[in-house]
């Protein structure tokens, strides 16, 4: 069973794993990153992920590991850790280019704004991703398993996470998992854009 062959261990702050990380970050967010950051997201991003204190660091991510190979990625945290986040890393890894970060980030803030509305006492999931060839084979169940270990273990009192209403393979295995719809967000101006909060109590 691919259960029995893999290890999950927290992301470490390395260039190559950040790397990594942000390859993973950008296919959970359907291409955001990539959008948001340019063609040099991937750099961009793990120059970010080895600096603590933000969303997107690697204090708050895991990767799953077979033989050697990195085969998936959650990142999660608490409401409490999110409302200490700052953007500042990810600007100064931009540089030069920091105007982008600033001019899309305010284009798409409402989207952002999602994550501000984690209640205390909640535990997020907000990427998880598998290589493409694993999907199915219960990678994204171990995951998902080890999240809601790390959200008990902080004291949270629910899990939950954000979806596309027209992502319904994820949905489907969210509510597998014991998670069910609590919400939903629409943007004014990507009208078709629709955003559950699923959650389940840990």
């Amino acid at each position: 069973m691919v259960e029995e062959q893999i290890a999950l261990r927290a992301a470490r702050p390395d260039l190559d794993e950040g790397h990594v990380f942000a390859r993973y970050l950008n296919a959970a967010a359907e291409g955001f990153f990539e959008f948001w950051l340019g063609r040099n997201f991937a750099g961009v991003l793990a120059q970010a992920f080895m600096k603590p204190g933000h969303d997107l660091s690697h204090e708050y991510a895991a990767f799953a590991v077979r033989g050697g190979r990195i085969i998936g990625m959650a990142l999660c945290y608490t409401a409490e850790q999110h409302r200490a986040s700052s953007l500042e890393p990810l600007r100064e890894a931009e540089g030069y280019r920091a105007f982008r970060v600033a001019i899309i980030g305010a284009v798409m803030s409402p989207i952002m704004r999602v994550l501000d509305t984690l209640e205390d006492g909640d535990f997020y999931l907000q990427a998880i991703a598998v290589d493409e060839d694993l999907r199915g084979a219960g990678v994204g169940s171990l995951l998902i398993g080890w999240v809601e270990e790390q959200g008990r273990a902080s004291g949270s009192r629910r899990m939950c996470l954000d979806v596309s209403g027209a992502n319904l393979g994820a949905r489907r295995l969210y509510e597998r998992l014991g998670m069910e719809v609590v919400s939903e967000s629409k943007i004014f101006y990507l009208p078709r854009v629709r955003l559950l909060r699923m959650a389940k109590a840990i």
